[in-house]
């Protein structure tokens, strides 16, 4: 999963040279989509809507709307192919305030959360074949993922060479992983259909939880962002970047769903609500591919893999803390932060930019439960994602703009994404509105902020 929002001067300029082919663009589809949401949030999502059936349903349905707001960023990324990404074509669409926030949102949600999520996550898979009690579990689960992002934190303060070399690497390992997973957990659990054909009667208060659910698939998605700013440097983008999108978001879809049937065939729904047990006990189905796996095939099988999947998440983390302080050290850079963050060390990082990441993260790890920081962050992320896909309706009515790509289907493709998404955010906050509340709360905590920095930077330019 790749965060949603980066400032300006956050990304290095695209390259004059060879331009990227379909086979590139697709591997950054599908390496920016592979996080943590597929291997934690499918047993939330069974949890609450009580069926496999209506689980797999929505995961084809969050499918769809990222390749509809993929699809609307690479006409803004084409139009607007300088460094920033959600930055620039926020500040073009609705001026520095929402450009400004778009950076906040990345510090505080679009970084911090998923690093604080990786970091449990990990803590939870590596942990699993222990066996702990619950007592001793809730103090070494954030004990092992704090001390895992201090690390890691630690290490990428000291140097960055070998750290970036390994990312694509890694995540090629966790597709391979991903992929024995699913294959192997359809081939144990085949014929064990009636596990799928759960489907309960629609109730409207059903069709509610179903759209709230959809924030947990979404936060799984993200990253299809990510690959929309390839696209003024791909050959021929207007063919090439929605054949890569659909491609690399159809393979994302068809492992997700894969390995979500695997999880299926394992675990019926009511297998899950009896995991659970009771409301304030869901983070105990977050390892669902370890408890699929150790219902189908035992400890032997299970702990291993356990154990594959917490290092590789390990290095989705390693990526997040890599990139994630670039964001507070390109605002303060620009003035729009305090300057001290964006201080460089005598290695060349951005060691204060760092520590500010980490500690962060570190708080939103020991204050909330994984799956409340799943929906600080999918939340938060959801809105910013709406803001920016809006945008390509209000910059199409700039006629000063190249239109090497347009969007296919504009206006109705990025109308279904903002009405999906827009559906999602709404049921979220009707059925959650304290954590709703507080990721709104921290993103509006952002203006007086930009107004503060904002009055400081004219006292300085004003100063003799």
């Amino acid at each position: 999963m790749t965060s949603a929002t980066e400032p300006a001067h956050a990304r290095g300029a695209p390259s004059e040279g060879p331009r990227f082919g379909l086979a590139t663009a697709t591997f950054v589809v599908v390496s920016s989509m592979i996080g943590t949401g597929v291997l934690t949030t499918s047993g939330f999502t069974v949890y609450f809507v009580g069926s496999n059936q209506l689980m797999l349903a929505l995961w084809v349905v969050g499918g769809v709307l990222a390749v509809c707001g993929a699809l609307t960023l690479c006409e803004l990324s084409a139009a607007l192919p300088r460094s920033g990404g959600d930055y620039v074509f926020l500040r073009e669409a609705y001026g520095p305030l929402a450009a400004f926030l778009s950076g906040w949102v990345s510090f505080l949600i679009g970084f911090g959360g998923p690093i604080a999520a990786a970091a449990a996550a990990a803590a939870e898979y590596l942990l699993a074949p222990l066996r702990l009690g619950d007592a001793t579990m809730s103090v070494a689960r954030p004990g092992i993922a704090s001390a895992a992002i201090v690390a890691l934190g630690v290490a990428h303060c000291l140097g960055r060479g070998s750290t970036i070399r390994v990312q694509a690497g890694m995540t090629t390992l966790k597709i391979g992983i991903l992929a024995v997973l699913a294959a192997g957990g359809l081939a144990v659990g085949w014929g064990r259909w009636e596990n799928l054909a759960d489907r309960p009667p629609m109730t409207p208060g059903l069709l509610v939880t179903m759209a709230s659910s959809l924030v947990y698939i979404s936060y799984a998605y993200t990253g299809w962002n990510a690959a929309a700013y390839l696209a003024g440097e791909v050959d021929r983008p207007q063919q090439q970047m929605p054949r890569a999108i659909l491609l690399g978001t159809g393979l994302v879809l068809v492992i997700y769903l894969a390995l979500n049937v695997a999880y299926a065939l394992a675990l019926s729904a009511a297998d899950v609500r009896e995991i659970v047990g009771r409301p304030d006990h869901v983070d105990v189905i977050a390892p669902i591919a370890q408890i699929a796996a150790d219902r189908l095939c035992g400890p032997r099988v299970a702990d291993p893999i356990s154990v594959a999947i917490g290092l590789t998440l390990l290095a989705s983390l390693s990526a997040y803390i890599l990139t994630g302080p670039r964001v507070a050290y390109a605002m303060a850079r620009a003035g729009q932060f305090p300057e001290i963050a964006g201080r460089l060390s005598s290695r060349g990082t951005p060691t204060v930019a760092t520590t500010l990441q980490v500690a962060w993260s570190l708080v939103l790890l020991w204050v909330a439960p994984f799956e409340g920081i799943l929906l600080y962050s999918g939340i938060g992320l959801s809105i910013f994602s709406m803001l920016t896909v809006g945008a390509v309706y209000a910059l199409r009515r700039r006629p000063d703009l190249p239109r090497p790509f347009k969007t296919p289907g504009y206006p109705l493709v990025p109308a279904v994404y903002l009405a999906g998404t827009g559906l999602l955010t709404a049921s979220v906050f009707y059925e959650r509105p304290v954590v709703s509340s507080i990721s709104l709360l921290s993103i509006a905590a952002g203006v007086p902020v930009y107004y503060f920095w904002a009055a400081g930077v004219r006292r300085r330019l004003a100063a003799p």
